[in-house]
């Protein structure tokens, strides 16, 4: 489980971050309160629930201002909009990742109970005063279009989006493998990182020194 990785705090020892990303390991329940079983049966990691992502102190490595870039999934986006706002940050505004096939079409293999999901959130949110993103940030339109990776794993251009929209030092929590420029926590946060069940054909390795993990 996320939370057996190394102290958060202790990680970022005596550095602060001006830009967070973060891909919680999201609990989804049913109506009776349990783990919903398609999800189940999709993970490939522990969860965490609402609270235990809450109260991670992300407020305290982070220096002002600073931006949160936090994924979130549809069905999901009220907790979100909880975690966004226990770690200190107010919303402003979302990305949407747009699932595609090779051909370019939309790919219909996401779950879902009500509709088929082809998009996911990132939500973005602020700390801090005269917090607004760099200038090409206000030129940045807020979708983008990628093929899938293994499961949960979202598209490596998010990192291009992100550093040419707000300012390092860079964190990722929750990350598989690392990234040059950025520290990296997490139980999949080691260089090289690879999955290690059956995926798509078109996964993507990671690149970049690590620099933590769990």
């Amino acid at each position: 489980m996320e939370t057996g990785c190394r102290d958060l705090l202790e990680f970022a020892g005596e550095n602060r971050f001006r830009t967070v990303l973060a891909d919680p390991p999201w609990q989804f329940q049913n109506r009776t309160g349990k783990v919903a079983p398609e999800h189940r049966r999709l993970n490939r990691y522990e969860t965490m629930t609402l609270d235990e992502i809450a109260a991670l102190p992300v407020d305290q490595v982070v220096e002002e201002p600073a931006h949160l870039y936090l994924w979130v999934p549809n069905a999901l986006l009220p907790d979100g909009l909880r975690v966004m706002q226990a770690w200190g940050f107010r919303y402003k505004g979302n990305l949407v990742w747009h699932k595609v096939r090779k051909d370019g079409g939309s790919d219909g293999r996401g779950v879902g109970f009500y509709f088929r999901n082809v998009t996911e959130l990132l939500l973005f949110g602020v700390r801090g005063r005269s917090a607004r993103t760099r200038e090409a940030g206000r030129r940045q339109v807020n979708l983008f279009a990628s093929r899938k990776q293994e499961h949960s794993r979202k598209p490596d251009h998010q990192y291009a989006i992100i550093e040419s929209c707000s300012s390092g030092p860079y964190l990722e929590l929750f990350a598989r493998g690392t990234r040059a420029g950025w520290s990296s926590w997490g139980l999949q946060a080691v260089a090289g990182y690879e999955p290690t069940w059956p995926t798509y054909a078109d996964h993507s390795g990671s690149n970049g020194k690590a620099a933590g993990q769990g």
